[in-house]
């Protein structure tokens, strides 16, 4: 359960919190069935899954891919531990990754052209500039079980771009755990939400849901959710997107299906080709790992404490709630989310989550620049980021810039101004207190 005590959530099922579960009604979802969804950092599945089948996909997740499996030839990570992996496989990172770009003279977003092979391989519309490479080396490795030896030229394999892209933003790897229950969120749950907002501010908030393509849906649209810029609305494509861009390794989904370089690559596209015994890829066992993680649980101590739940009630009275909105409702099983090519199942339908977030895009003066998926005005707007799981990372907001809660919160302009001002008018007791719960989620 999300706590041992029920005073935090009554009080947080205020303002915000109410207007989204009206929300959820008027989009079909009823709630006086819901259940609270299964939290915790015990590597064990919220019940999508049994137990053996949830160790193997984290296998999956957390197997360290080589040449032969087709990393690379430019790649950020060998597995999706990597970057998902604190304190427990699938949960957030210190890993951060390099976007770039730069703006056309309509100031509209270019993505970066990088070169590599000492300027020979140009690679076009490249906002993700990878860190590693394959080559140039000399390496043994297995291709189709075949032991072969490889001399890779002694070219320059990494990625690079020129002072061309003016625009450059590091961007924190993110939470996995308990995206199965976000990914089971309704469409309409979270355009209604971006509706109450607005209204609700008289058009002060009004956080932006972009639609975006389902991959393995063949493109057709849905609300993105996941990413910075909420660029994915599914977790097969997150996985596809992930692996091809992150690790190098192509899969069966397009535009993914072809690695964007053939220079030092060795094993032919799409790499993540070969069913197994349940007639899986390794993208589809990413994708179940994840729909069956747990959210990230409480520190019931902090969030029962008194310095805790004050601060629960100083959090939703100063406007931070308006974005950061603690309790969202699943669909009912049986829904069809991103773009119907996910069904909600009875263990991820009508469950109360705590995420402390819209999923919406939001303007709040720290934009990185970067469009992504949606259109050219969501440049400067950021993923309102979970909070769940906030307490165990040590750099905050999207780029790691921030290292406390206090700066964090300075850094918040723009749409959030408002709550910003509410909070320095806060006496240093009430501060910490509000702080305290920030620990605590």
């Amino acid at each position: 359960m999300w706590l041992q005590k029920s005073t935090l959530y009554v009080c947080l099922l205020s303002g915000a919190a109410v207007a989204l579960a009206m929300a959820g009604k008027s989009s079909g979802q009823g709630t006086s069935t819901a259940t609270e969804a299964p939290s915790g950092y015990d590597n064990q599945p919220n019940g999508l899954t049994d137990a053996a089948t949830f160790s193997a996909d984290r296998g999956k997740f957390e197997e360290v891919e080589a040449i032969g499996d087709g990393l690379g030839p430019i790649f950020n990570a060998q597995s999706c531990r990597e970057c998902h992996q604190n304190p427990v496989t699938g949960s957030t990172s210190q890993v951060k990754e390099l976007r770039a770009g730069h703006q056309d003279p309509h100031g509209n977003f270019v993505a970066a052209t990088a070169t590599l092979a000492d300027g020979t391989v140009t690679i076009a519309n490249r906002s993700l500039i990878n860190q590693r490479a394959i080559c140039p080396a000399i390496d043994t490795i297995t291709v189709n079980g075949q032991s072969q030896a490889f001399n890779f030229p002694q070219t320059q394999g990494q990625e690079r771009i020129s002072t061309a892209e003016t625009i450059l933003a590091f961007r924190m790897s993110l939470n996995t755990l308990g995206d199965g229950f976000i990914e089971a969120i309704s469409d309409q749950t979270l355009l209604n939400l971006a509706s109450s907002q607005c209204a609700r501010t008289n058009g002060a908030i009004c956080g932006e849901a972009v639609h975006v393509p389902v991959l393995e849906a063949n493109g057709a649209l849905a609300v993105g959710r996941f990413g910075w810029k909420d660029q994915h609305a599914s977790l097969l494509s997150f996985s596809s997107d992930a692996y091809l861009n992150e690790m190098g390794i192509s899969n069966r989904l397009p535009p993914n299906n072809v690695d964007v370089t053939r220079i030092c690559d060795v094993v032919p596209d799409p790499n993540d080709n070969t069913p197994d015994a349940e007639g899986f890829n390794d993208i589809d066992h990413f994708a179940r790992f994840m729909r069956a993680t747990k959210a990230p649980p409480r520190d019931t101590a902090l969030a029962n404490s008194s310095d805790g739940l004050a601060g629960a009630n100083l959090f939703q009275s100063i406007g931070c709630a308006t974005c950061h909105v603690s309790s969202i409702t699943t669909a009912p099983a049986g829904t069809a989310v991103a773009a119907g090519a996910f069904i909600v199942p009875d263990q991820l339908g009508n469950k109360i989550i705590h995420p402390f977030s819209d999923f919406l895009l939001h303007d709040v003066g720290t934009g990185d620049g970067i469009v992504q998926n949606g259109p050219q005005s969501t440049a400067q707007k950021m993923r309102t980021p979970p909070l769940w799981g906030v307490r165990t990372r040590t750099e905050l907001l999207h780029d790691g810039r921030s290292k406390t809660f206090y700066d964090t919160i300075q850094r918040h302009r723009e749409e959030a101004a408002g709550a910003t001002n509410n909070f320095n008018r806060l006496s240093p007791a009430q501060q910490t207190q509000l702080i305290t719960f920030l620990r605590s989620l």
